[in-house]
């Protein structure tokens, strides 16, 4: 079996970037989109958040007990 594979990847070489390629290429699309996340929600988001949290702790109503 491995010596039919090994001749279908000698004959057809489009077919052989077809097989090996595209999962490389899903699988370096899903880390680039992971990382972009990542970096989204540690330098965007979070900041903002902190920032909000900050904001209300300081200039809220105070609290009854």
């Amino acid at each position: 079996m491995r010596n039919s594979l090994a001749r279908l990847f000698q004959l057809r070489p489009f077919l052989t970037s077809a097989i090996i390629g595209i999962p490389i290429v899903l699988l370096i699309a899903i880390g680039v989109f992971t990382v972009l996340t990542l970096k989204f929600l540690f330098f965007i988001v979070l900041p903002i958040g902190l920032v909000v949290w900050l904001f209300r702790r300081i200039f809220g109503r105070p609290r009854t007990v």
